[in-house]
């Protein structure tokens, strides 16, 4: 563990029970988000690869154009 997440729990201690357990619950949220994000994810890597050589054969054959930072 880091010490600035000891240093975090250290202050979270410090809190009310019921506090306490809504920021464990926050916590665990967010643990099972990150994990579900990287599940989503794993097997993607060929799809993008083949998507960035796509977007370059296009740019290659000025078949783009800018973005334009302008609204509309």
């Amino acid at each position: 563990m880091t010490k600035a997440l000891e240093q975090a729990f250290r202050e979270a201690s410090k809190l009310p029970a019921v506090e306490q357990d809504a920021l464990a619950e926050a916590i665990r949220t967010e643990i099972a988000a990150e994990e579900d994000w990287e599940e989503s994810f794993k097997d993607s890597q060929d799809v993008l690869e083949d998507l960035a050589d796509e977007a370059l054969m296009e740019h290659r054959a000025s078949a783009t154009r800018p973005i334009s930072s302008k609204k509309r």
